[in-house]
């Protein structure tokens, strides 16, 4: 059974992680008895309950929206063709309100007072790393749809998202292919864009790329101003964007404002997708983003998915890569279940390695032994539909290697 491994979270995290675990103590494991008690988990009737956990309101939901409707999407397709088991899905809804602690508390409330069979949901790292010890306290299922900084793995969360090296280690080795010689470094200020600019900076010595300046804003601040001035100053080849939700929008306004463009310093971004492109208050034609899902990837099963979502929420309305990684969630999940013919968590882990599913974003498959899946990395330039043409891909699924252990120039000790 594969152990909970989490490395390099911030003190802020921890601590609050550590009081919600112990609040959380009361809650039931399923399928253990003893101080817990039993699982609160029903599936005796004709309904399964699901928690979908995402913030509707706050910095994040510019972002998180759209994974809310692509779950109720799923849903909806999943209980028009029989539901799970044979048993519809009843979702319970709650907005996380882009805050790590009511992610806590939420998921505490899911898990023990709603008694759902597994959550979907959270964005930021900050969210995930303050559910965890809720999660695994009660012997619940998360299921994380979005890219994030790796060095985690958790045996009651499947990470349905990019890990490390299947999106910004592709994103480096696009740039070196570019030929770029000095990168800055902007990114939020909290656990993914710390944790991966350290990973980007082992990763530049060994590529031969300078990192020229670093800077951090906090989530929910959209005032760039003085840290684009260091890049206008530093004029880098590249600059890589770890930014997070509408402290985006701040930041592309600054970079214009300052005179930086595609032409000079363009960007690559890890959290700008076809929602937000159009949601930045400038035009960002020409810029970059590293994703394992796009609109514009052309397949049949994609062009269903964009025809069904698009039916659904209305014509105008992309899809993304995290909404369609979360989509694919609730499928996977769908198939794990099935396959271990029980909702029982135990069972669901023993039954999960292995089980694929054609997703919009090509076939993934789960890593039994680390819950991610493997994805195929692309890098998309943003054309004037604010759309991504696709301009660099691995071609293949990359395996998920969530602590870096097939790279010798990493270093998780090193400063």
């Amino acid at each position: 059974m594969l152990k909970s491994r989490t490395r390099l979270a911030t003190g802020t995290a921890f601590a609050l992680a550590g009081a919600l675990f112990l609040s959380a103590c009361g809650g039931a494991k399923s399928g253990e008895e003893g101080a817990a008690g039993e699982s609160c988990v029903d599936t005796s009737g004709d309904t399964v309950k699901l928690g979908f956990l995402n913030s509707t309101s706050g910095a994040m939901s510019i972002s998180e929206q759209t994974v809310r409707d692509s779950l109720s999407l799923a849903m909806k397709e999943i209980n028009a063709d029989g539901g799970i088991m044979g048993k519809q899905i009843e979702a319970v809804v709650e907005d996380g309100a882009s805050d790590p602690a009511i992610f806590a508390e939420k998921i505490e409330k899911l898990l023990t007072g709603d008694c759902v069979a597994a959550v979907f949901g959270g964005w930021t790292s900050a969210s995930r790393k303050a559910m965890l010890p809720v999660v695994e306290a009660n012997n619940g299922l998360l299921f994380y749809p979005v890219q994030y900084e790796g060095l985690e793995a958790s045996e009651n969360i499947y990470y349905t998202g990019a890990t490390t090296n299947q999106q910004i280690i592709p994103a480096m080795d696009f740039l070196a292919s570019e030929g770029t010689k000095t990168l800055f470094l902007a990114g939020s200020d909290y656990v993914f864009p710390r944790t991966a600019n350290k990973i980007i900076k082992q990763y530049a010595a060994e590529l031969g790329i300078e990192i020229v300046g670093e800077e951090y804003v906090p989530l929910d601040d959209d005032d760039w101003t003085t840290q684009v001035a260091k890049i206008v100053k530093a004029k880098p080849d590249f600059v890589f964007n770890t930014i997070n939700g509408s402290s985006n929008v701040g930041f592309i306004k600054a970079y214009y404002e300052q005179g930086l463009g595609a032409d000079t310093s363009p960007i690559i971004s890890v959290s700008i997708a076809e929602e937000e492109a159009p949601a930045m208050g400038h035009s960002v034609t020409g810029q970059y983003a590293a994703w394992n899902y796009f609109q514009s990837v052309d397949t049949p099963t994609n062009a269903a998915f964009i025809k069904a979502f698009q039916d659904e929420y209305g014509a105008s309305r992309p899809t993304s890569d995290p909404m369609e990684a979360a989509y694919t969630s609730l499928y996977l999940y769908k198939a794990i279940v099935e396959k271990a013919e029980s909702f029982d968590v135990d069972d669901v882990n023993a039954a999960s390695d292995g089980v694929s599913f054609d997703a919009p974003e090509g076939t993934v498959t789960i890593d039994g032994e680390n819950h991610h899946i493997a994805k195929t990395a692309l890098i998309g330039k943003i054309n004037d539909d604010n759309q991504f043409d696709v301009v660099w891909s691995s071609e293949t699924p990359i395996e998920p290697d969530p602590f870096l252990e097939g790279y010798s120039w990493w270093d998780p000790t090193a400063e």
